[in-house]
């Protein structure tokens, strides 16, 4: 068996070998050429990073010469933070002034001396597409609202307090009434902290604790416990934390009558999460559950240990929660994923925990809209209501608030990213101003790529045409469910699921239709390709579609770092490649969390090589820093961050050449082939979703994966003890 597997095996590979090599010996002779005189397009690229303003043309010039000496094709030029976050460099160019468009006119001009071709970022700084120019009703929108109690059987004439708005910025969408029984959705309780652990080298100071701002945090086994004066019935917990802490959304949740005997209620599941988690709190749901006493108890044991989709627990198991809310009112499990409002997949709701009769059916909703008017907090609600409480659900939108966040000059809001117009703005403003404040023809000549950095900007749930553009695509009417986006469950849990699944399905789409299809024709105007990295995990999207509007798709891997390592970056931009016919695949490579300034290129060769058998064949250094200066050494750094890759590297003359020189001969082989694939994946119809790690088809795909990576598959599915990282 084990001979024939092999005899397998070995077919497999000649069938590879033989779709990738030339037919015929003029072709052999000209992969040979290929290997001995690559051409550029096989080169080495480099991010340049222009720190804090500071930016000199002697300095220009030096890193361009030394980037030509090393052998790179080119560079991104990115400026990053301001001069009067960095004011100790004593920068002169803030970004947008006079002075710096003069740099990148100088840089024009250099690399078109030196024979080097550029890209510039979409916008100031590298995350993600934002700038003083756009406003807040342009900028990234959200749903928010806010709820009143009233009493129906009367006419009523009321002002609606206004949800929580950012950047000074809200409009109405709708306003509803629903029917309930109960005003009240929290009561006061009282709360202690518990400490389990008594064996063992226990440090007082780490057992489990609430300060005075009432946040809990523990290194040990604990329980908190919630004592009501009156039993209390609890539908869902919303967990709100201070950081991103996976072990909050572990605790296993017990109920009491008496204090005494407690029964569980439910384990918690966290959702599957990026790093960029909290933008919004967590509402577990769980079974109805009518007690005066629930304990929550937590212990490191049984953490996952951690991984792209599960980010958070690659750090130490420590439990850290600001508060803890109990509610009354059902609401889906874990609806702020759903509704788009961040990037998690979470279990489906449970029958058993929202029940038919928890939902709203759309007989039971009022839309009072109409009956809403005026202007801004000016509105009056004027209207009878049948009798009994209700709910007034007034729900608009406002901005998402996030920014460009390491930018200097032209640091401002994110661009609404399902408007057309805002993002032609964007790029009219920033990329498309390097062809009008420096020489035309130069940079038409030099300025050759525009590229899209990883997605750091939080997610996107809502705009003006938002429900406009989910009639046209999912072919129904949303706003009688917009309580859905509330959390509110309605009709059943079943239709409340399929009917959010088709809200982020409606936001992935436009992400890609209207996002990245402008700058691809914004690209294509100025003779420009489009370059992008990875929009998962932050943004709410399909991982691999953007790609089809890329002409050179780009993931990242990470040296020495394994609390930011995202292998998903890299098989994103590869399968998402293969799958829409691009040929070079980039990768931001090395980039590391805290430089220790012992990195040389021999220990960087294996990183490297392994990345290129993924199906890389175009290496980005991450990552070359400005040096103002020609006298001061070794000159800047991104922060700290990222491979020390410049010209006052001390093995720079030699070894960055000769790691260059061997990087373009493999690239130019590798860009010559085409990736030939035995396997598939479906991906599934979840969204958020992106490609599947190789080491999660080990349980799948018996037989094809070494011993190594099957045991520590093994080990990471038994999950025993506190493993951090398998």
């Amino acid at each position: 068996m084990k001979s024939r597997l092999k005899q397998r095996i070995f077919a497999l590979s000649l069938l590879a070998w033989t779709a990738v090599c030339p037919a015929d010996a003029q072709q052999t002779r000209s992969l040979r050429d290929q290997f001995l005189s690559p051409s550029d397009e096989a080169k080495p690229w480099t991010f340049w990073y222009w720190m804090y303003g500071a930016v000199s043309k002697e300095g220009i010039t030096a890193d361009l010469e030394a980037m030509k000496r090393a052998g790179l094709g080119g560079t991104y030029l990115m400026p990053i933070k301001g001069i009067h976050e960095g004011a100790q460099y004593d920068g002169k160019a803030q970004q947008l002034t006079p002075e710096w468009w003069e740099m990148v006119r100088f840089s024009m001009e250099e690399a078109d001396r030196l024979g080097l071709k550029l890209g510039m970022h979409i916008c100031d700084g590298f995350a993600l597409a934002g700038g003083p120019w756009i406003t807040p009703e342009e900028s990234m929108q959200k749903v928010v609202w806010s709820d009143t109690i009233v009493n129906g059987g009367k006419l009523m004439a009321i002002r609606l307090p206004q949800p929580k708005a950012y950047e000074n910025y809200y409009e109405d969408i709708a306003l509803f009434a629903l029917p309930v029984e109960d005003a009240a959705d929290e009561m006061q309780a009282k709360i202690t902290c518990v400490n389990l652990a008594t064996t063992g080298n226990v440090k007082a100071a780490q057992t489990v604790n609430m300060d005075a701002a009432g946040v809990i945090r523990s290194s040990y086994p604990c329980y908190i416990q919630y004592e009501y004066e009156q039993p209390f019935t609890c539908r869902n917990i919303e967990i709100v934390l201070n950081g991103n802490n996976y072990q909050a959304h572990r605790l296993k949740v017990m109920a009491s009558d008496d204090g005494v005997n407690y029964r569980l209620v439910k384990q918690l599941v966290p959702a599957r999460q990026g790093w960029q988690n909290t933008d919004e709190n967590s509402t577990h749901s769980i079974p109805p559950t009518t007690a005066r006493f629930f304990r929550f108890y937590w212990a490191p044991e049984g953490s996952e240990p951690g991984s792209e989709d599960m980010d958070a627990a690659k750090w130490k198991p420590n439990l850290k929660i600001k508060e803890l809310r109990l509610h009354r009112e059902a609401r889906l499990n874990q609806w702020e994923g759903k509704v788009g409002l961040v990037w998690r997949v979470a279990q489906a709701t449970k029958e058993e925990e929202v029940g038919k009769q928890d939902c709203y059916s759309l007989s039971q909703v009022i839309n009072l809209t109409k009956q809403y008017t005026g202007h801004s907090n000016g509105k009056t609600l004027t209207a009878t209501l049948p009798k009994g409480k209700w709910k007034l659900l007034r729900m608009g939108h406002t901005a998402t608030g996030h920014t460009n966040a390491t930018a200097g000059g032209g640091k401002g809001l994110e661009c609404d990213k399902f408007n057309p117009k805002t993002v032609r703005k964007q790029f009219d403003n920033w990329f498309a101003q390097a062809f009008v404040k420096t020489n035309p023809e130069i940079a038409r000549r030099v300025l050759k790529y525009m590229h899209v950095d990883s997605w750091e900007c939080g997610s996107q749930n809502w705009n003006k045409r938002f429900a406009i553009e989910f009639q046209k695509r999912r072919g129904y009417d949303l706003m009688p469910y917009l309580p859905l986006l509330a959390g509110i469950p309605m009709e059943s849990v079943e239709q409340s699921e399929k009917i959010l699944r088709d809200v982020r399905t409606t936001i992935s789409e436009l992400v890609v239709d209207v996002f990245y299809q402008v700058l691809a024709d914004c690209a294509k105007e100025y003779d420009c390709q489009f370059s992008a990295e990875c929009v998962a995990p932050t943004m709410v999207s399909d991982g691999l579609l953007h790609y089809q509007k890329v002409d050179l798709p780009m993931g990242e891997f990470w040296l020495n770092s394994p609390t930011h390592d995202k292998p998903n970056d890299m098989l994103d931009a590869i399968s998402g490649a293969h799958i829409y016919g691009k040929n070079i695949i980039q990768a931001e490579g090395f980039t590391e969390v805290r430089g220790t300034w012992d990195e040389y290129p021999g220990m960087l060769k294996a990183l490297l090589d392994r990345n290129y058998a993924l199906g890389i064949n175009r290496l980005f250094y991450h990552v070359y820093v400005h040096n103002p200066w020609l006298d001061r050494k070794p000159g800047m750094t991104l922060d700290g961050i990222g491979l020390f890759f410049q010209r006052d590297q001390t093995w720079w003359d030699k070894g960055a050449k000769a790691f260059s020189e061997y990087a373009t001969r493999c690239q130019s082989l590798l860009q010559y082939g085409h990736p030939v694939t035995d396997i598939a994946v479906f991906t599934g119809e979840e969204v958020p979703r992106r490609s599947i790690l190789p080491e999660r088809l080990v349980p799948s795909l018996p037989g094809i994966f070494g011993a190594e990576r099957v045991e520590s598959e093994r080990i990471r599915l038994a999950n025993e003890g506190q493993p951090l990282r398998v």
